[in-house]
C-alpha cells in the first residue's frame, strides 16, 4: 500500500514514527490503513500531526463522524481545526468524497470556528457574514475566510467584541476582513442599515459583485438574514450597468498581469489567464448581467451557477461543461498544492519531486509513454488554454446563434440585455453588424463567425463599443481581406485594432482607406527614421497643384493616424507623441513651401508648441512667415507664396484642411501684413513690441523655406527677445494674462474644467514658464525641459516642478485622448456619456478622471500665483 502511494518515502517515514498501538490498528483496519498512507504520502503538515496527536488516528479510523467542537480557549479551537481538515482530506483524498462536498465540509469547518470565536467571547449581538469562497461554500484548505461583521447598533463595545472574536478565529482560521466598507481602515461592525446605506451611496462595482457570495456564517441568526435580505435586494434590484462592468473586467487583467509578473505566475492557478478565476469571472459576471430578472441565476456556487446559466441558455451547453470540468480540475491541484504543508499558495511547485508528488496525489501514475509530471503538464496546459479561450468568447458566442436565428440560446430580449451590459447600447445595429461581418460563404466571413465573439469582446472593452463596430464593419466593407488576415494571423493585432476603433472611430477610418497599416499595429514602438520621431513622410509629390495638395493631405493624415494608433495603445509616451506630431506638420510646411514655388527668399518660422516640438492633435500651427525681397514685384510674390502656404495647409473647409493655421503673432498681430520683411520684424520688435510678444518670440524656430533667412530673423531677434524684464513689462504680461483669463474662455465651457484656459491648467503652466525662462535666460523651447531646468537653476522647487509637470501632462493626455474620441479638436473636460468614454479610455472613471484634473490644476495653479502674479496663494 505505501509503495503505490503518491509518495512512498514520506509515508513509509510518517508510518514509522507511530507507536505500535496505532500500527496494530493499521493492521486490523484495511481502511484506515488506506487513510493514514492517502493523507501521511500527501501532506507532510498531516504527517506531523499523526506522529504528534494520538486523536488522529481516532479521527481517521471513523471518517462519517464529525467531531463535536467544544472549545474552552483558542488552544482547543486549532487543534480542533486540525483533526476536522484531517478527517475532510482522508474523505478527500481516499475518493470518499468528490469535489463539492470537500469544499463544503471546509466551508461548514469555518463557520463552526467562527460561531465558536462568538461563544468564547461572549458576544451575542453580533452576526459573521462570509463572503468570497466561503460565503459560496467553496472555501479552500487554506483559503482567507473573508468575513463582514453586522451589529445590532454598531456601537464601540459591539466593535471591540468583533475584533477579539476574529482574534481568537485566526488562532485556527486565516481570517480577512478586508472587504468590509472602507477596507483595512473602515469600521469592523455595521449595522445593516449602516452597510446599505454605504452600498447606496459609495460602493464600488466590485462591492457589489462581491455580495453574489455573501452568506450568513455565525453568530446572531436574525441580523445574519436581515443581511442577507438587504445584500439581496441592492445585488439583484437594479440592472449591473455597462461602466460597472468595464471597471470590474478592468480590475481583473490588472490582477491578471500583476499575478503574471510576481514570482511563479506562469504556474499560480487562480489568477493568470485560463485559471480559476476565469471560469469564476465568467459565471459571475452573467450572473450580474441577468440576475436581475431571472431569479433563478442567484445562486453562490460557481459549479450550479455553470449550470443553471447553460439551462437558461445564457452560455454554450458545451462551454459550460467544459468549464466546470476544468473548474474541478484547477481546484482538485490547488486543494494538492495547498495540503501539502498547510500553505496559502496557488502556484504548482517547480521542483521535479514535488511535481511528482503533486501529480500522484492526483492520481497520476508513469506509463511507458509518459511520466506522471508530464501528464500534469499537459493536462494544465490543455485545461488553461481551454478556460482562457471559452473565457474570452462566453459573453458574446451565444449572441452569434441569436443573431443568426439558429438553435439561438438568448431570446431577443436577453441578447438585448447582453449587449446593453457590454456596452452596445442599439442591439438592433449591432445585429445588423454582425450579420454583415458574417455574411456569405466566403472564407473571408467564416473566419469572421469564427472570431466574432472575440472581437465583441473586445470591443465591450473600449470607450464606444457602438462606434467601434461601426467602425470595425466599415474597415471591413473597404478591405476584407486585410482584416481578417490581422485577425487570423495575428491575434493581439485584432485586439489592438478592436481598441483602437472603439477609441477614435475617426483613426480607423483612416486605417481603412490605408489598409497597409492594419499590419504596423503590432505591439512595436512607432518609429520614425532611426528611432528619431521626424517622418519620412512626404518626399516631394508629382503633379499640379491640387494632385500636390492631395497627396499632401492622404500622407500627413495617414502619418497622424500611425502616431494616434501607437499613442491609443501605449505604444508611445506623451512626450515622443507630441514631438511626432511636431514632426509630421514640420515636413507639411516644407512640402506646402515647397507647392508654393517661391521665387523670392522665404521662410517660415514656426513658434508656440510647433516651434518646441510639442504639438497636440487640437493645437494650431503658429507661423510666422518672413521674405527678404527688394522690391514691390518681389513683396508680391511673398504674398503670393504665403497665401498659397496658408490654402495648402488650411484648405478650403473642415473636409480638406491639413492644419489650422494662426499667423496672429506675428510682430504686429492681425493689423499687420501676413508675410513680413525681415527688416520689418526686427524693427518692429526693437522699437514697438509688446512685453507679451517677446514672450511668444522666446520661441522661435525656422522650419522650411530659406534656411539661411530663417536663422538670420532669428540671430537679429534673440538679444531683443531676451534681454532683462523690467517691472513694468512683468506688470504688462500679466495684466494681459489676467485679460485673456476673463475674456477668452468659450461660451458654455466650464472654466474649472477647461484644459487649456482652466485655473492652473496648459496656458497657466506653459505661460508661467516661459516667463521664468525669459526672466533667468534660460532657453529651453519645451515645457517639460523648461520646468527642469528651472528647478535645477534654483528657480522651482522639487514640489513646484512636479506639480506644474503633473498639470502639464495630465491635461495634454487628457486632451489629446478627448480629441481622439471626438474627432475633432476638444478644449474641455465633457459630461455625460461622453466623460464615461473619455475616462475609460484613460484607465479610469469619470469621477476619478474629475478628481485628477481638481487635483493636479489646483496644486499647478498655487504655483502660479507665486511665481507668475507674485503673490501668495
Amino acid at each position: 500500500m505505501i509503495r503505490a502511494s503518491a509518495d512512498p518515502g514520506r509515508a513509509g517515514r510518517t508510518v514509522s514514527r507511530l507507536g505500535p498501538s496505532p500500527l496494530a490498528r493499521l493492521d486490523e483496519d484495511p481502511a484506515l490503513a488506506a487513510a493514514v498512507v492517502a493523507v501521511a504520502a500527501a501532506s507532510g503538515w498531516v504527517g506531523r500531526l499523526l506522529a504528534s496527536d494520538p486523536t488522529s488516528i481516532d479521527v481517521l479510523a471513523d471518517l462519517d463522524r464529525r467531531r463535536t467542537l467544544v472549545a474552552g480557549d483558542a488552544a482547543a479551537l486549532t487543534r480542533w481545526r486540525r483533526l476536522e481538515v484531517l478527517r475532510i482530506a482522508a474523505r478527500d483524498l481516499t475518493g470518499i468524497d468528490p469535489l463539492e462536498a470537500t469544499m463544503a465540509a471546509l466551508s461548514a469547518m469555518a463557520a463552526s470556528v467562527l460561531d465558536a470565536a462568538l461563544g468564547l467571547v461572549g458576544s451575542t449581538g453580533l452576526a459573521v457574514v462570509a463572503m468570497g469562497k466561503a460565503g459560496a461554500n467553496e472555501l479552500n484548505y487554506s483559503s482567507d475566510v473573508d468575513v463582514v461583521v453586522v451589529g445590532r447598533d454598531g456601537a464601540e463595545a459591539e466593535e471591540e467584541a468583533a475584533r477579539r472574536c476574529l482574534g481568537v478565529a485566526r488562532s485556527a482560521l486565516r481570517i480577512d476582513a478586508a472587504l468590509r466598507p472602507g477596507g483595512r481602515n473602515g469600521r469592523l461592525v455595521r449595522t445593516v442599515d449602516g452597510y446599505r446605506s454605504h452600498w447606496e451611496r459609495w460602493a464600488e462595482p466590485w462591492e457589489r459583485q462581491a455580495l453574489l457570495k455573501a452568506r450568513f456564517l455565525a453568530g446572531d441568526d436574525e441580523l445574519g438574514r436581515a443581511f442577507e435580505e438587504a445584500a439581496a435586494e441592492h445585488l439583484w434590484g437594479r440592472p449591473f450597468d455597462a461602466e460597472a462592468i468595464h471597471q470590474v473586467r478592468t480590475m481583473k487583467a490588472r490582477t491578471e498581469e500583476r499575478a503574471r509578473l510576481a514570482r511563479g505566475g506562469a504556474d499560480e492557478l487562480k489568477r493568470t489567464p485560463g485559471g480559476i478565476r476565469d471560469v469564476e469571472f465568467s459565471a459571475q459576471l452573467l450572473q450580474l448581467v441577468h440576475g436581475p430578472l431571472d431569479s433563478s441565476l442567484r445562486v453562490r456556487g460557481t459549479l450550479p451557477a455553470l449550470t443553471l446559466l447553460a439551462d437558461g441558455g445564457y452560455i454554450d451547453p458545451v462551454d459550460a461543461g467544459w468549464l466546470r470540468a476544468s473548474y474541478r480540475f484547477l481546484r482538485r491541484v490547488e486543494h494538492a498544492v495547498q495540503l501539502d504543508e498547510d500553505r496559502q499558495t496557488h502556484v504548482v511547485p517547480a521542483g521535479r519531486g514535488e511535481r511528482d508528488r503533486l501529480a500522484r496525489v492526483l492520481g497520476l501514475r508513469d506509463t511507458p509513454k509518459s511520466s506522471a509530471v508530464e501528464e500534469l503538464d499537459r493536462e494544465l496546459a490543455a485545461c488553461r488554454t481551454t478556460v482562457r479561450r471559452i473565457h474570452e468568447r462566453v459573453y458574446f458566442r451565444p449572441l452569434l446563434d441569436a443573431f443568426g436565428q439558429h438553435d439561438a440560446p438568448l431570446d431577443e430580449h436577453a441578447a438585448a440585455l447582453r449587449l446593453a451590459a457590454f456596452g452596445f447600447t442599439d442591439a438592433e445595429r449591432t445585429r445588423q453588424a454582425v450579420s454583415e461581418l458574417t455574411r456569405g460563404l466566403t472564407r473571408t466571413s467564416r473566419l469572421m463567425v469564427q472570431t466574432l465573439p472575440l472581437l465583441l469582446d473586445w470591443l465591450s472593452r473600449s470607450p464606444d463599443p457602438d462606434g467601434g463596430l461601426l467602425a470595425l464593419r466599415r474597415l471591413v466593407d473597404a478591405d476584407a481581406r486585410a482584416v481578417a488576415a490581422a485577425c487570423r494571423d495575428s491575434p493581439e493585432t485584432a485586439r489592438r485594432l478592436c481598441l483602437l476603433a472603439g477609441t477614435s472611430p475617426q483613426v480607423a477610418h483612416v486605417m481603412g482607406r490605408e489598409p497597409d497599416l492594419l499590419g504596423r499595429l503590432g505591439p512595436t514602438r512607432h518609429r520614425g527614421d532611426q528611432g528619431h520621431p521626424r517622418v519620412p513622410l512626404l518626399a516631394p509629390a508629382r503633379g499640379d497643384r491640387d494632385d500636390r495638395r492631395l497627396s499632401l493631405r492622404r500622407a500627413a493624415r495617414r502619418e497622424v493616424a500611425q502616431v494616434a494608433a501607437a499613442d491609443v495603445l501605449d505604444d508611445l509616451p506623451l512626450q515622443e507623441v507630441g514631438a511626432a506630431l511636431a514632426a509630421i506638420a514640420e515636413a507639411a510646411v516644407v512640402e506646402a513651401v515647397a507647392i508654393a514655388g517661391p521665387q523670392v527668399p522665404f521662410a517660415v518660422l514656426a513658434l508656440g508648441r510647433a516651434a518646441g516640438g510639442e504639438l497636440s492633435y487640437a493645437s494650431d500651427l503658429d507661423l510666422l512667415l518672413v521674405h527678404d525681397a527688394a522690391d514691390d514685384k518681389g513683396r508680391e510674390e511673398a504674398l503670393r507664396v504665403g497665401e498659397v502656404v496658408r490654402r495648402v495647409l488650411q484648405g478650403t473647409g473642415p473636409a480638406d484642411r491639413i492644419y489650422d493655421v494662426d499667423l496672429d503673432l506675428r510682430p504686429g498681430g492681425r493689423s499687420a501684413p501676413p508675410v513680413r520683411s525681415r527688416a520689418s520684424v526686427v524693427a518692429h520688435v526693437e522699437r514697438w513690441a509688446e512685453p507679451w510678444e517677446r514672450l511668444a518670440l522666446t520661441r522661435l524656430r525656422p522650419v522650411a523655406g530659406d534656411v539661411a533667412l530663417g536663422r538670420a530673423v532669428v540671430d537679429a531677434l534673440d538679444p531683443l527677445v531676451w534681454q532683462p524684464l523690467d517691472d513694468g513689462a512683468r506688470r504688462a504680461i500679466r495684466r494681459i494674462k489676467a485679460r485673456r483669463e476673463a475674456e477668452r474662455l468659450p461660451a458654455g465651457d466650464d472654466v474649472d474644467f477647461h484644459l487649456k484656459l482652466g485655473r492652473g491648467a496648459l496656458s497657466d503652466v506653459e505661460l508661467t514658464v516661459a516667463l521664468l525662462l525669459l526672466e533667468h535666460g534660460l532657453r529651453h523651447p519645451r515645457t517639460g525641459e523648461g520646468i527642469a531646468a528651472l528647478r535645477r537653476a534654483g528657480h522651482l522647487s522639487v514640489e513646484e516642478e512636479a506639480a506644474l509637470s503633473d498639470a502639464h501632462d495630465s491635461c495634454e493626455r487628457i486632451r489629446n485622448r478627448q480629441t481622439l474620441i471626438a474627432g475633432r479638436p476638444r478644449q474641455a473636460l465633457p459630461s455625460g456619456g461622453e466623460l464615461v468614454a473619455l475616462a475609460r479610455s484613460l484607465g479610469t472613471t469619470g469621477s476619478g478622471l474629475r478628481d485628477v484634473y481638481q487635483r493636479t490644476t489646483r496644486r499647478a495653479r498655487r504655483v502660479v500665483e507665486r511665481r507668475f502674479y507674485g503673490r501668495s496663494p
